[in-house]
């Protein structure tokens, strides 16, 4: 990829100049004074630098990491191993949006199988951010470019959920880090119900090959499938079988259902990766369940 296409992660730290993040370095780790995998941090957008700081008060965005984050264990001797053309790239951004629904449902797309990082993973629609793009431009162009939903940013009301610090592969058992990135969650509420918005759909078969409609119950099991851990996962009153639109090689959409296992499933330790939601889409729903709590009725 091209160096000049892409916006890259900088730090700034006690009042000092902003300096690029490198691709070893765990931006969380960064500013955790203690070596926690979430704390606040404020951020900006200058000349097309992504610039994470913060602030002496006041309250910030959370920016968290797993606990398994192959960054945070990488080694030296294994940092040493990472192909120069990788470690040089730097921390890139991106920028994934958490569309709700008049009837409060959240979209959720099925990376395609082809796709280089987590393909066949269900994450909100979202990708790389541009030059010169704000942050909710980045996020309207990727959700028209992989799912045909086009929302005019004047009606958009954008709300910034959190920060998720991402590598991949998700794990160093998994082999040694070929990206990372920083995902920036942003909430935009459709006048729409999903229904409706079912209708204009029109993915881009190339990046998604299916598409859900997550109601709050099947949210809250999601969520609770802790990756890293073997917490029970809380299923009640949901059925067997999601429905979900299929997409085809030409882009058409088909009804289709999936097992409930394949939304509750975590991320494997070994062995090929399993159909999931991503450990970062479940830390962005986790926090979409409490925007929901805490907005006007």
């Amino acid at each position: 990829m091209d160096k000049v296409r892409r916006i890259l992660v900088y730090v700034c730290k006690e009042r000092a100049a902003p300096q690029r993040a490198q691709f070893v370095q765990s931006v969380t780790g960064h500013f955790s004074d203690c070596g926690g995998d979430e704390v606040e941090v404020n951020f900006s957008l200058e000349r097309n630098q992504f610039i994470l700081y913060r602030r002496d008060r006041g309250r910030g965005i959370t920016l968290k990491r797993p606990a398994f984050c192959p960054i945070k264990h990488l080694s030296a001797t294994e940092a040493a191993e990472i192909p120069l053309d990788v470690q040089q790239r730097g921390i890139d951004v991106g920028v994934a949006i958490v569309l709700q629904t008049a009837d409060q449902r959240v979209l959720l797309t099925r990376r395609a199988n082809e796709l280089r990082i987590f393909p066949n993973v269900w994450v909100p629609p979202g990708g790389h951010l541009e030059p010169d793009e704000t942050l909710l431009d980045a996020g309207l162009r990727e959700l028209k470019e992989e799912t045909g939903l086009k929302l005019e940013p004047e009606e958009a009301s954008p709300k910034i959920l959190g920060l998720w610090e991402s590598v991949y592969p998700p794990m160093l058992s998994r082999g040694l880090p070929q990206r990372h990135h920083v995902v920036i969650y942003m909430l935009l509420h459709s006048s729409l119900t999903h229904l409706q918005l079912q209708a204009c759909l029109s993915p881009s078969p190339a990046e998604v090959s299916a598409c859900l409609w997550a109601d709050g119950h099947l949210v809250r099991a999601i969520v609770s499938a802790v990756d890293g851990e073997d917490a029970e996962v809380r299923v009640d009153r949901l059925p067997g079988g999601i429905s979900v639109s299929q997409v085809s090689t030409e882009g058409a959409l088909s009804d289709s259902t999936l097992p409930l296992t394949v939304f509750v499933s975590r991320a494997p330790v070994s062995g090929p990766d399993v159909e999931r939601v991503s450990t970062g889409t479940k830390f962005a729903l986790e926090l979409w369940l409490k925007s929901l709590e805490t907005s006007d009725p």
